[in-house]
């Protein structure tokens, strides 16, 4: 089990790095435990649940994930990705239903962990995850209208066109109290990090409208006129079930354990580069796995890593899991001590959180740019985009995986018949051992495209920090897609940030177009990207002392 499972708390305990970063996590745990607050009871009831159980799953999923998983900072609870999963699970098969079915999500990520396939989840080409986080960005939004309106709908279609087609009937029954402070909320969480960043804008959002909504005795509904009482205590309770439907709760969980999988390790890779870390992806299956498995039993919903609180960890000092478990802790004497004031909140209020959340979520900007791209990405971008809107999460990732592997398998007929060759670096320079000592030389082989992007990625970036100067030759690549650009442009930014020169040598007229686009010209300069290797070389050597 130590070669698969291997929790980084452990290790940066063992080498004093928690104890000489302790006073840091303590503060970065409070800070994040207060932003994961609003957005554990707003994602909660976004679900379909009552609120503690967003709590209850921050802080146990959230003290497990911190103290088994793989990553130095990395965040784990309840996230907005799964609010339509949990919705949808609880639509069909109630309460009991959603608890077996992340309980085998759970099961389904420890084995992804121990057959080594955390790797195989960063394949997933990045215009089908933007297809989806932008889809699930739009159908949360649109969830949170009747609330942001304080419209008196009783109960809201699941299906898309069907919501917008009720909120248009309704329209004429709007809560103005209600769409003003949701706009005051978005104001808020939005504008106060221009004024501090100390305290978090939704938890600001919350402490100031609550009481004023409870001291006016506004006309809006609140977490208590739809839940009741928010409980102050974690208990332990077991799900009805019978084995003969456990087939029943197989899809679900499988969509669980994928979608858990992709975003905990996409968090991972995010705050790595974000600290210069090396998170273990099998390691953090594992744990996001346990976590997933502990946390229904005591009232939780699923868990993954959650990217947004991640980056607050890392921007408020945090460097080691201790962070995440003072995070936890955080909440969990929240939660005892002030659970029962959660219930004042307003729906409106929690409704303008995850208007954010969702603005936030949307990536429009890299929806956009993939739409500069080649007709391939864009295919799979509208395509899976369109069916997580309209239909269902599950089937837009089972055909945005499949139609990405037929794409690519015609991208590369089409190059084989076009028979691409770089004609303009016929250098033939095997041997680098004579290079300057601070040159380093990584040449690509082949297409950049994603299922080899992450991998060429890591070793471009491993390759680049052992020096000052970094050729990159890329004669050989033909073709080069949005998830190569994305990678590509990620780990330059990371080599530039350490203060290391990228020179580009080798490349094709039509992925030079490509870097335009993802303005990777301008990231690396025109006059670093040249047509060969001895230009390359040349260029390097004004930069680092050469010896002729």
């Amino acid at each position: 089990m130590n070669k698969f499972f291997k929790p980084k708390f452990f290790s940066l305990l063992q080498s004093g790095l928690v104890k000489q970063n302790f006073s840091k996590d303590v503060l970065s745990g409070i800070v994040v435990g207060i932003v994961a607050l609003p957005l554990a009871i707003a994602f909660a009831v976004a679900s379909g649940v009552s609120p503690e159980k967003g709590l209850i799953t921050a802080v146990v999923a959230g003290f497990i994930i911190s103290l088994l998983g793989g990553s130095r900072v990395q965040i784990g609870g309840p996230t907005g990705a799964f609010i339509v999963i949990v919705y949808g699970i609880l639509e069909q098969y109630g309460i009991d239903g959603l608890i077996i079915s992340t309980i085998l999500a759970g099961v389904i990520l420890v084995a992804f962990g121990l057959l080594k396939l955390g790797s195989l989840l960063k394949f997933f080409p990045h215009p089908l995850i933007v297809g989806f986080t932008s889809g699930i960005a739009l159908v949360i939004f649109s969830t949170q209208i009747k609330d942001a309106l304080g419209l008196p709908i009783e109960k809201v279609p699941s299906v898309f066109h069907e919501k917008w087609l009720v909120y248009f009937s309704e329209l004429s029954n709007i809560n103005w109290i209600a769409l003003l402070i949701t706009i005051i909320t978005i104001l808020i969480t939005v504008y106060s990090r221009k004024i501090t960043n100390r305290i978090p804008g939704s938890f600001l959002a919350i402490i100031i409208i609550t009481p004023l909504v409870y001291f006016f005795d506004l006309e809006v509904s609140t977490i208590e006129s739809f839940f009741g009482d928010i409980p102050n205590r974690i208990s332990f309770s077991l799900p009805s079930v019978q084995l003969s439907e456990i087939h029943n709760y197989l899809a679900p969980a499988l969509t669980i354990a994928l979608l858990g999988g992709i975003e905990s390790l996409l968090s991972a890779v995010v705050s790595d580069g974000m600290i210069g870390g090396k998170h273990r992806s099998n390691t953090e299956l594992i744990a996001q796995g346990i976590a997933n498995i502990v946390t229904p039993f005591f009232g939780g919903i699923p868990a993954t890593g959650a990217i947004a609180r991640t980056a607050t960890n890392v921007k408020n000092g945090g460097r080691t899991p201790l962070a995440g478990i003072i995070h936890a802790v955080t909440l969990l004497l929240i939660m005892l001590f002030l659970g029962p004031m959660a219930k004042l909140i307003p729906m409106s209020c929690l409704a303008g959180i995850l208007i954010v959340v969702s603005y936030n979520m949307s990536e429009w900007r890299s929806f956009v740019a993939i739409l500069k791209g080649s007709y391939f990405d864009i295919l799979i971008l509208l395509s899976t985009f369109l069916i997580t809107v309209f239909y269902d999460l599950t089937l837009a990732i089972e055909v945005g995986v499949v139609l990405s592997a037929i794409l690519f398998m015609k991208r590369m007929s089409d190059i084989s018949e076009k028979r691409i060759e770089n004609v303009v670096d016929n250098d033939i320079i095997d041997d680098y051992s004579t290079l300057p000592e601070q040159l380093n030389v990584y040449e690509i082989s082949g297409p950049l495209f994603f299922a080899s992007a992450r991998r060429y990625s890591e070793l471009i970036e491993s390759i680049g920090m052992k020096g000052k100067v970094l050729i990159i030759r890329m004669r050989h690549v033909s073709f080069i897609d949005d998830t190569g650009l994305h990678n590509l442009k990620d780990t330059i930014q990371i080599l530039k940030k350490e203060g290391v020169k990228v020179i580009l040598s080798g490349i094709n007229a039509e992925v030079k177009e490509d870097l335009k686009k993802m303005n990777l010209v301008d990231l690396i300069s025109e006059e670093y990207i040249l047509d060969n290797f001895n230009e390359a070389l040349n260029t390097a050597c004004t930069l680092i002392p050469c010896k002729h």
